[in-house]
């Protein structure tokens, strides 16, 4: 039975290669900062989770904040919540958890694409995206993601429609199409670029 061979030393780097790969660094701190929003949007959940609760058991000032948090406006004044803003409220929150699982891609995805392993293989939680993760399917991921809270946003637009003018109607539903025809053209890039070449008769 051979014996496997031992692998060859690591060729040594040169100063400025080893400059130009030690710079992709620099984007630690890019990482850290929106660990920082995420805390943010962590905070925002529960301020606005809190608020529904109380106005839930007849707190007025917190259901004036809620009111004045998702815009919704009606010209009879509020002393109770209605089904409109319950599902107003819960959209918002809908929506600061998508966004937060799309920082967390961003976040983990990135930089275990561009800046560092993190050696979660055997990890118990580690993502199953992540196992097969690359820059174009993080791309893809992303555009999904940007998909979902888009459609969350024009759902709120269309509940409440009444305070939204005809021209903001119109101008969010064709963003959201836009961000769709987007997402399906960045997939169907990948999809040409990854596939086999095909052998020649």
């Amino acid at each position: 039975m051979a014996t496997p061979q031992p692998k060859p030393p690591a060729r040594k780097m040169s100063p400025l290669p080893r400059l130009i790969f030690a710079s992709r660094w620099l984007q630690w701190p890019l990482y850290l900062g929106l660990i920082l929003a995420q805390v943010v949007y962590v905070y925002h959940y529960w301020v606005e989770l809190s608020h529904l609760i109380e106005a839930a058991f007849g707190n007025t000032e917190a259901l004036a904040k809620l009111v004045t948090s998702i815009g919704y406006k009606t010209d009879v004044p509020m002393t109770s919540l209605n089904e409109t803003v319950i599902m107003l409220v819960v959209l918002a929150l809908i929506d600061v958890v998508m966004i937060s699982n799309l920082l967390i891609m961003v976040i983990v995805g990135g930089y275990e694409t561009f800046v560092s392993r993190m050696n979660l293989e055997d990890h118990p939680d580690q993502p199953e995206w992540l196992s097969h993760v690359n820059a174009s399917v993080l791309k893809v991921k992303l555009a999904t993601a940007i998909i979902g809270i888009s459609s969350i946003h024009l759902l709120k637009t269309f509940i409440n429609a009444g305070n939204y003018t005809d021209k903001v109607l119109l101008w969010q539903t064709v963003i959201h199409a836009t961000f769709l025809l987007s997402a399906l053209a960045i997939a169907y890039t990948d999809r040409l670029m990854t596939q086999p070449s095909k052998s020649g008769h």
